[in-house]
């Protein structure tokens, strides 16, 4: 039995799949799409999200390998993340999710984490990450 989500969905080409059918959506988001500095690297960051997931879902660690701990909030920190942007990328990833899992459990478990994931990314509350010391 293959407890991890990793083992479950097959692998890195689950991830891929997953990964594909998100930007497919974001590319043509008027909201997120503006927010890549980079739109001659979709490939790349492709790669970066699939290994990242693949990873965090119990498979490869070559996200680690290669950039280290993911440290989510900073990498985001430099674009602006409010309620907008948040719900616009759970959009895309959840019919991601719809169109590629095939198990309702495995469904329901990811899009948990992606709820989570991208509320805890906002940093539009004005408030810094660390107040300073007194």
């Amino acid at each position: 039995m293959i407890d991890d989500l990793y083992g479950r969905v097959g692998g890195l080409p689950f991830f891929e799949r997953l990964v594909d059918e998100f930007y497919r959506g974001v590319v043509v988001d008027e909201v997120l799409w503006p927010l890549y500095p980079d739109h001659s690297d979709l490939d790349g960051a492709k790669r970066r999200l699939s290994l990242f997931l693949a990873h965090y879902w119990g498979g490869l660690t070559t996200y680690l390998e290669e950039r280290g701990h993911p440290r989510l909030r900073m990498r985001h920190m430099t674009f602006t993340v409010g309620p907008l942007e948040r719900d616009r990328w759970l959009v895309h990833m959840a019919r991601a999710v719809e169109v590629v899992c095939e198990d309702p459990d495995v469904a329901s478990e990811m899009m948990a984490y992606f709820t989570k994931a991208a509320e805890h990314l906002r940093n539009d509350t004005g408030l810094p990450i660390s107040a300073p010391k007194s």
